[in-house]
């Protein structure tokens, strides 16, 4: 993982645990269930930090002999589980906080009561800071995803992008910045209107968006967990160093495995011309080989298979690429 990217994880974890904290207290304060929500919100982005650092750890671990690929994969796998932790503390608690506190206040109201927000400047006041502190840890990992995405839009660059760190890191900045706004508005809403079920309707808005979030992160994360292949970009370099070497007749196929952000394997069978000796085609695929290594360095690991041209072969269509 680049080090601009693990700076941006490092940074989201101190934000998160500050915010995570004084939501809490605020909730203790003023009984206010989008802000209870916010909270569990801010602790499971505070876990979900570590999980991504130590994913991180696991996957510098250098390959062995039951790991022989290495285990860059183990970044995928605690991105994953990020996911599923956003989806059940994050998404699925804030609508049963919001369920919660629509029937606390269905009970007060039959009971003739009144519901009035205690320390109502307190939950504004954390609120605010925290978007402040949020928006800081927003903005630094825009700035981290725009310099690794170039002219992509951010669709595509999600939706391509090998590092799932960053990705992890910048959907949930941006769902805890609009859940804030959310909680915020809940907030005033519900001081403004006199109705306290506008708390309630903002936690149930923050459940659905983080929800939503953690569906797109798991879907993207599965892909390359199950095994996604390279860039286009990447495979038509791979392409363009194998077709122009001296003496290839044909690429016959080409498969990619990505492996990591920064590693991946490819397989390659090439078809040489008939009169090149064994000798000849050999040394052709060592030198390919070094050339590939050279120009794709993301090509950790490089297998070649040599064919012969032949005529009858030659009539057949290509390999599937």
């Amino acid at each position: 993982m680049a080090h601009g990217s693990k700076k941006v994880v490092l940074l989201a974890l101190g934000a998160n645990l500050g915010i995570a904290i004084a939501k809490f207290v605020a909730f203790f304060l003023t009984a206010s269930a989008s802000l209870m929500a916010e909270a569990i919100h801010s602790l499971a982005d505070t876990g979900n930090q570590v999980l991504l650092l130590w994913g991180m750890k696991k996957a510098a671990k250098p390959p062995d002999e039951r790991h022989p690929f290495g285990y860059k994969m183990e970044s995928y796998f605690w991105s994953f589980i990020v996911a599923v932790m956003l989806f059940s503390l994050g998404g699925l608690f804030a609508l049963y906080e919001g369920l919660h506190k629509i029937d606390e206040l269905d009970a007060i109201r039959e009971a003739g009561g009144t519901y009035e927000m205690a320390y109502p400047e307190v939950a504004i006041g954390v609120l605010v800071v925290a978007i402040l502190l949020e928006g800081f840890s927003w903005w630094a990992a825009t700035r981290e995803v725009n310099r690794l995405r170039g002219k992509q839009s951010m669709l595509k660059f999600i939706e391509s992008s090998k590092s799932t760190e960053i990705i992890v890191i910048w959907m949930e900045d941006t769902g805890a910045l609009v859940g804030l706004v959310l909680a915020l508005a809940g907030v005033i809403l519900t001081l403004t209107t006199g109705n306290p079920y506008w708390d309630a309707y903002a936690t149930f808005s923050i459940g659905a968006l983080l929800i939503v979030i953690a569906v797109v992160v798991a879907r993207e994360t599965k892909s390359l967990l199950i095994g996604e292949s390279a860039s286009p970009e990447t495979q038509a370099e791979l392409r363009r160093q194998i077709e122009q070497t001296e003496g290839v007749v044909r690429l016959m196929n080409l498969r990619t495995l990505q492996l990591g952000e920064d590693q991946l394997l490819a397989a390659i069978k090439v078809e040489w011309a008939a009169e090149l000796t064994r000798d000849e085609i050999i040394e052709r695929t060592n030198e390919l080989e070094q050339r590939i290594r050279k120009e794709v360095p993301l090509a950790r690991y490089l297998f070649v298979e040599s064919d012969k041209y032949d005529e009858e072969k030659a009539k057949l269509p290509p390999y599937p690429a």
